[in-house]
């Protein structure tokens, strides 16, 4: 486990390591840690607490990720501060070990484009996800049939900004991962509405069905969605825990097969990054493509 410095980090360490722990999850020890950690203050004021959490658990801390790749079969990368992910996840991806990226996947698109090019390149299993994704409400969405087909979905939750990167990475992602489990890939254009206790985002899928994230700062903020579907309409607030993400880690870690492909990841960080430029475009639709293609050429730079 790398980069100790969220509260991810001991939830997801006693669910792997609970001794009853059964089907995926089950034969899957968290054994190393590095704490890592920025001059951020959600990893600075964070970091001690949540190494000591895991010292305290029998886990053994390293000083360094060389020294942790040694001895692990598999990598969890949590660090709170996406900004470090592209740094942190090369030496993972050059010594062969799969790899999970707790969100955001990277600091920004390129990043990321260049973290799923090196697991392409050098052959290694990697993958990324909020786990509102998995969530039963949104898996139970999905297998509804009274829906018919999924015409359009809208989403929403929590949305605070991390400095530093853009600003639906680091809480908006777990409204728009849940859009894109949803309404699948294929968005062409994204337009954003911003407000001091509110965004909205919204999506124009090539097959001209609409998909929109509403981001809260203020009131009641939980998490939801409703799909509007070809013969109903219907409505989830069940959020579910983490238990639901680490079973699909475990059998990730397993198997080697991603459950979310690393083109989806990419275009949700592309949808997230062109919600900035809309803002700064004063609301205008701002391309996918036109987003992308920035990001590859400054992704090309990076290697």
């Amino acid at each position: 486990m790398i980069g100790l410095d969220t509260s991810h980090v001991p939830a997801f360490a006693k669910i792997f390591n609970n001794p009853k722990a059964t089907g995926d999850i089950a034969g899957i020890r968290i054994v190393a840690g590095y704490p890592g950690g920025t001059d951020i203050p959600a990893s600075r004021d964070r970091v001690k607490g949540f190494t000591e959490q895991l010292r305290g658990m029998g886990i053994e801390i390293f000083d360094s990720i060389p020294k942790l790749l040694e001895t692990v079969d598999v990598v969890l990368l949590e660090s709170v501060d996406g900004r470090i992910h592209l740094q942190e996840a090369i030496p993972v991806i050059k010594a062969g070990k799969p790899l999970f990226i707790d969100k955001p996947v990277a600091g920004s698109l390129a990043d990321a484009i260049v973290i799923y090019e090196l697991a392409k390149k050098h052959n290694v299993p990697c993958f990324s996800s909020s786990s509102v994704r998995f969530a039963p409400g949104i898996q139970e969405l999905l297998k509804n049939r009274q829906l018919g087909t999924i015409e359009g979905a809208a989403t929403w939750g929590p949305c605070t900004y991390q400095e530093g990167t853009p600003d639906m990475f680091f809480y908006g992602i777990h409204g728009i991962e849940p859009l894109y489990a949803l309404m699948g890939t294929g968005c062409e254009t994204v337009a954003r509405i911003q407000s001091k206790d509110t965004d909205l985002v919204s999506g124009v899928w090539k097959d001209g069905r609409i998909g929109t994230y509403r981001g809260i700062r203020k009131n009641k903020a939980e998490f939801g969605a409703v799909a509007f579907g070809s013969k109903g309409i219907v409505q989830t607030g069940r959020e579910g825990g983490y238990e639901e993400l680490c079973a699909e880690v475990g059998r990730f870690f397993k198997t080697g097969k991603p459950p979310v492909r690393a083109e989806e990841t990419i275009e949700i960080f592309a949808f997230m990054e062109a919600a900035d430029e809309s803002k700064r475009q004063g609301a205008a639709p701002v391309s996918l493509a036109g987003v992308l293609a920035k990001a590859k050429a400054e992704a090309a730079t990076k290697h």
